[in-house]
């Protein structure tokens, strides 16, 4: 178990399409970070930026974008990439300055400008890249992907087409209540259920979207906390593990798994492992919960990471749904923010965001998405070529 460390500010820039520079973006979430937390930027130690990318090669130096931006101070900074998980890695690497005594305050920051329409490879040949591989061997676009787990679902477990939909009926009510989400619309079953086939059996309702966004979180010690009175969340465990081999079940961006005829498969899948480490690293376990932020790429996996998170066997996410217990109000409120059904991929943010509707939620500040008595949530995501993301926040 490790030393918590203090979450002292949260800051976004609301999700949508813009169509203006991913620093803007950063900048705006930064510094309401920053008001948040009751610190000015020149007492910033630490800046880690998690990277601007699109489909493996990097776009920008995150951390001295931001830094540039804001003011140089001479702050030592460091830049994440780790796909969807970058935010993560990014606040990750600013706790381990703070728990190595380099640095007393952190920020993290992460921001994206998306194309237009699903993310896509970029031009040119590169035959080494996994990720350029699977769109022109294959034609397996991220929705391609999202549709083969959720093939895998309906085949398994017995889970419906209105099952998937009533996931993004429910994220549609929650992100109703959240100013910085891009889809505020309610949708009933039968809207979702007659929208257009993406990748069968997704619809258009139930895949997220790209967006543009960006989100801030400003990290210091207990110590530094105590000096300025607050009583604020704390990071109680991250988890950024990669795959056990064999890998048994597939994941972006690979075309096929591992064999497990000569090297028995491991005890988890590589979800619920990201999960487990948590656990381990903060002490606790899924009865602890009060709520959750999952990496809803698809309506249909949020349903796989209830399994994940240990709320249900596998196979019961959809049954978890059916009772309400994912609704707020319910037993373990799920994506209380919409998630990325109402938010849209900004990648490099979009961990950062999920942490910081943790801490709104355990403040008390989520309005009308309010959990009651929140004390103790956590996120759920996984970045492309196996980086592992959770976070675990308490107060």
């Amino acid at each position: 178990m490790s030393n918590p460390v203090a979450i002292l500010g949260v800051g976004m820039h609301p999700w949508g399409k813009w169509g203006r520079n991913f620093v803007e973006y950063g900048v705006k979430a930064a510094r309401d970070a920053l008001a948040d937390a009751g610190v000015s930027w020149t007492d910033i130690d630490f800046v880690a930026g998690a990277s601007t990318m699109r489909c493996g090669y990097p776009g920008y130096v995150s951390g001295a974008t931001f830094a540039q931006a804001l003011g140089w101070t001479g702050a030592r900074i460091a830049s994440c990439y780790a796909a969807c998980a970058s935010g993560s890695q990014a606040l990750d690497t600013a706790r381990a300055q703070i728990l190595a005594g380099l640095a007393d305050v952190a920020l993290v920051v992460g921001a994206d400008t998306t194309p237009k329409g699903f993310l896509a490879p970029q031009k040119g040949e590169r035959p080494d890249d996994p990720d350029w591989l699977r769109f022109r061997l294959h034609g397996a676009t991220n929705p391609v992907y999202f549709a083969l787990h959720a093939r895998r679902r309906l085949e398994l477990y017995g889970t419906t087409d209105e099952d998937i939909a009533a996931v993004r009926v429910k994220n549609g009510q929650n992100g109703l209540h959240n100013p910085n989400a891009r889809y505020r619309k309610a949708f009933t079953l039968e809207e979702v259920l007659e929208s257009p086939i993406v990748s069968d059996p997704l619809r258009l309702y139930e895949i997220c979207a790209t967006s543009d966004g960006g989100a801030a979180i400003v990290v210091a010690s207990t110590e530094y906390a105590k000096q300025l009175e607050k009583n604020p969340a704390t990071i109680e465990a991250i988890s950024t593990i990669t795959p056990t081999f064999p890998s048994t079940q597939l994941e972006l961006p690979d075309l096929a798994t591992d064999s497990a005829a000569s090297v028995p498969a491991p005890d988890m899948n590589f979800k619920p492992a990201i999960i487990e480490a948590a656990y381990q690293e903060a002490g606790i376990g899924p009865d602890d919960l009060s709520l959750a932020e999952v990496y809803d790429l698809s309506t249909s996996m949020e349903l796989d990471w209830y399994e994940a998170l240990g709320l249900c066997p596998e196979g019961d996410g959809h049954k978890l749904l059916r009772d309400g217990d994912t609704e707020i109000g319910g037993r373990i409120p799920v994506n209380a923010s919409g998630g990325l059904s109402c938010f849209g991929e900004a990648v490099p943010a979009q961990a950062l965001a999920q942490v910081c509707e943790l801490v709104w939620q355990l403040r008390g500040e989520a309005d009308k998405r309010q959990v009651r008595d929140a004390r103790v949530g956590i996120t759920a995501n996984v970045g492309l070529f196996g980086h592992g993301s959770s976070v675990i926040v308490k107060r």
